[in-house]
């Protein structure tokens, strides 16, 4: 039996008596006078006869809805139907120990998500920093909020703010967030609960990070003109010697050899000093080898869904003949319910001086206002950024926008605040609409939209955008190390810019969804303040090998994690898998990796110089002290073996952080196709906390065309009572290059 609401045109005198007239079997739950509707319990299978009946708009299937904003927290288990768990809540305590650094675009302090009711005054012997607030006399920190600076002197020597206007000076000398990037993604690692939060009324809920106690401070580096690497660098080192305990950077550059780039630099220090570092994946997916912030010392997440999405339904064709197809959106622009619009593709809207490829894009002034006014106007995704589309068909007289995605892009759809009703939508589903286009001399359709809906499946599913790997640098290094939500994502912002960021755009929001691993990499920030908090002493390391080998590789529709086209995903999208974080806050075992195990990791690439630009307690490393081995053997919780043939083996270590007296046996949980993987010992026993034992994993070939172009499977530990599974991805490739 399924509860549903059925909604009349005009209430029944007798609904009991309509419904007896197709079902045999039903219960009345409740009879709603004003609204015209009934709640019953049917037989499922009488949906459809029911819709049938004279006066039925809509039967509409009951479905759970909860008071969430940052709903990836219940997504991700912290939460069950609104109620903390009591790993977040008791063992973790919230995060409340933690401190969490954000280098990124500043901070709104008057943000609800960074008031300090109930915090007292952090103890000086933990914090070191300042509250350094420039030209802006109202910016205040507080015991919550308890440092903020800002890092310009790269970006002014730029070049890039020249001849910028009076109010990039205001950005340029104060840590207020001018863009808005930085509240959003401080918010998620670490801002306070907040009670009725909302975007345009979608969404509405509690926002709160993934260490709601926790302390935060923000280190602006990055402006509208970009972040200058020197300007990033010197933030990230100022943070560490502030005394945060996390990092958080959703910032990035091409990848580059670690000993040439400052954000691997900076963050080395940072993780020597104890201090976990998580940075973004970047948005150049789903392009192999696109993956940046590489650094093995860096926790590097990927982005993916999340099991919530915001409908919007586009409604094409005549009365009797008509499709509806579903897609995303925010925007806070309707049209009359059911209203048909005429539509048109944007290819045959160009403008008489620009082209069809332009104007199919919706790119600014590519678009004819006599051909698109009045119309809902079907764009096509790529180049300009999509809620800028909407801007181009509304400037043009267009009332509504169907965005398309390409085949590249796939089913990768995203809800926007766009400026017009609008729906994006995937592009199996659009392949229906653009042929409906090109059929009829009299297309005609409308635009609807609901409020979040919930249990979206499947999810997660990686993002198109999120980079994918082999690492370009090294890859004996497996990135991404991990996934997390970065797909409409709702968090605080900056009331000093619009929610588009677009011109004309003169919105204004407390707290806004957007997407990219920028919002998938402070969800892991978040975790690992929980993580410290509950293990105070655990080094970076431990911290992200408890993220990693505890991750899950399935989703909640009984399958694997895909990607944009609806295929399987590999650990090149999603690394060790979808983080997990309870499971992170008890996984057993762990690979310590050491600042010497970096450093010898960096000697076995065989650097040009031999004294590398890192430091050991005042010193400049040297080759000398640890050179030699292979890069496959850093002590990762990954394994990526390139270019095998014959035979290798490498080595691993891990720390028993369960039980005192505890015993794994390990298994080959994935085959590799073409090469087989042995495991010596198979046994690990271990007789106190902290003990440490080595293993070595062989992979040898079987068949080399099989295993031509990259092979994955993985290993995992297993507690002898079943408590605890240390899961680590594998792959590989015979060829080489």
């Amino acid at each position: 039996m399924q509860t549903y609401v059925i909604v009349f045109k005009d209430l029944p005198a007798s609904p009991s008596g309509l419904l007896a007239t197709v079902v045999t079997s039903f219960q009345l739950l409740y009879v709603l006078n004003p609204i015209r509707v009934i709640v019953v319990q049917i037989d499922e299978n009488f949906a459809r006869p029911i819709e049938q009946l004279p006066g039925v708009l809509a039967v509409i299937p009951d479905v759970l809805h909860k008071l969430h904003t940052t709903h990836s927290w219940d997504f991700l288990g912290l939460e069950q139907y609104g109620t903390a768990t009591g790993a977040w809540k008791n063992a973790a305590k919230y995060g409340e120990n933690a401190i969490i650094g954000n280098v990124d675009t500043g901070v709104w302090p008057e943000s609800k998500s960074f008031k300090d009711d109930g915090y007292a005054a952090i103890p000086s012997d933990r914090w070191h920093g300042k509250c350094i607030t420039g030209n802006d006399t109202t910016f205040k920190c507080n015991n919550k909020l308890i440092g903020a600076k800002f890092f310009n002197l790269g970006i002014r020597a730029s070049g890039f703010l020249q001849g910028g206007s009076p109010s990039q000076a205001a950005e340029l000398y104060s840590p207020r967030d001018y863009i808005g990037h930085g509240t959003h993604t401080l918010s998620t690692a670490g801002g306070g609960f907040v009670p009725d939060a909302s975007v345009f009324g979608h969404g509405r809920g509690t926002a709160k990070g993934g260490s709601p106690q926790a302390r935060v401070a923000a280190y602006k580096a990055c402006y509208t003109g970009g972040c200058s690497s020197v300007d990033l660098l010197a933030a990230i080192v100022a943070a560490v010697d502030d005394g945060v305990n996390v990092l958080s950077l959703s910032v990035g550059g091409p990848a580059s050899d670690y000993l040439s780039d400052p954000i691997a630099i900076g963050t080395f220090y940072a993780v020597q000093k104890g201090v976990t570092v998580v940075c973004s994946a970047s948005n150049s997916g789903p392009q192999p080898g696109s993956v940046t912030n590489v650094a093995p010392w860096i926790l590097t997440v990927g982005a993916s869904t999340m099991d919530r999405d915001f409908p919007a339904y586009v409604t094409f064709g005549g009365k009797t003949t008509s499709m509806t197809i579903k897609g995303q959106s925010m925007s806070n622009s309707t049209l009359p319910e059911r209203q048909r619009y005429t539509m048109i593709n944007a290819k045959n809207a160009n403008a008489v001086n620009a082209s069809s490829d332009n104007s199919t894009l919706c790119l600014p002034g590519s678009l004819d206002a006599a051909k698109v006014s009045g119309k809902i106007v079907v764009c096509t995704r790529g180049v300009n950024a999509r809620v800028e589309k909407g801007l181009v068909v509304k400037q043009a007289g267009g009332v509504g926008m169907v965005l398309c995605n390409d085949a590249a892009n796939g089913e990768d759809v995203i809800a926007d605040p766009h400026l017009i009703a609008a729906a994006h939508v995937s592009y199996s589903q659009c392949i229906n609409l653009l042929s409906y286009l090109g059929s009829t001399g009299n297309p005609v359709g409308y635009i609807t939209t609901s409020d979040a809906s919930y249990d979206a499946k499947p999810a997660p599913v990686m993002a198109a955008f999120s980079s994918r790997g082999p690492n370009p640098i090294t890859p004996q290094i497996l990135k991404p190390d991990i996934t997390a939500p970065g797909v409409s994502v709702i968090a605080a912002y900056s009331e000093a810019v619009s929610p588009t960021d677009l011109p004309f755009d003169d919105r204004r929001v407390a707290y806004n969804i957007e997407s990219g691993t920028s919002m998938s990499c402070p969800h892991v920030s978040g975790i690992a303040g929980l993580v410290k908090t509950k293990y105070p002493s655990w080094t970076p390391a431990m911290i992200k090998s408890a993220i990693m080998t505890t991750a899950i590789t399935g989703d909640n529709d009984n399958g694997k994690i895909r990607d944009e086209t609806g295929a399987a995903a590999t650990p090149f999208a999603y690394g060790s898998g979808h983080v997990s974080p309870v499971k992170a806050m008890d996984p057993g075992l762990v690979y310590d990796t050491t600042v010497a195990d970096y450093a010898s990791f960096l000697c076995s690439l065989r650097p040009t110089q031999n004294t590398l630009p890192l430091f050991d307690d005042g010193k400049a490393w040297s080759c000398s002290q640890g050179a030699g081995g292979r890069p496959e053997d850093l002590n990762y919780p990954s394994i990526a073996v390139p270019c095998l043939s014959g035979s290798t083996t490498v080595k691993r270590r891990v720390k028993n952080v369960g039980a005192a007296s505890c015993q794994y046996a390990v298994n080959v949980t994935e085959e590799l196709p073409g090469v087989k993987v042995m495991v010596e010992p198979s046994v690990l026993s271990f007789g106190y906390v902290g003990e440490e034992k080595e293993f070595h994993v062989r992979l040898e070939v079987q068949d080399a065309a099989a295993a031509a172009n990259y092979v994955f499977g993985s290993i995992e530990w297993s507690e002898s009572d079943g408590k605890h599974r240390v899961r680590s991805p594998i792959v590989t490739k015979t060829t080489c290059g």
